[in-house]
């Protein structure tokens, strides 16, 4: 990875939204915008500006479903990054907000 993408990297890592992003994706797999729009309590414009800064990073991918979008890690993201990620997950779980997200990921109704 050269100098520039390793920045633009860490930039897309760099925001507490995104990150709470990325934990639930790594526990879920994938997720619809409107399951993270009702877990995080952000709205819809809001959670897809940040999808689609990870987007143009490679962080995650899209998938049109009818009028749903899901997302997930991309395989870059899975194959190159996972030492990375699973960092993050590890330290951010004792944070109350991580905690909490999980905790009502699992509630929402997918769409």
């Amino acid at each position: 990875m050269n100098p520039e993408s390793l920045a633009n990297l860490f930039k897309a890592l760099s925001e507490p939204t995104r990150v709470r992003i990325l934990v639930l994706l790594l526990n879920k797999g994938e997720l619809c915008v409107c399951d993270l729009v009702d877990t995080l309590a952000l709205s819809q414009s809001v959670i897809s500006r940040h999808l689609a800064y990870l987007r143009n990073n490679d962080i995650v991918v899209a998938r049109r479903e009818g009028v749903w979008m899901y997302y997930q890690l991309s395989n870059y993201a899975q194959s190159e990054l996972m030492p990375l990620f699973n960092f993050i997950q590890n330290s951010s779980a004792n944070s109350k907000k991580v905690q909490a997200d999980l905790a009502n990921v699992s509630k929402v109704n997918s769409c």
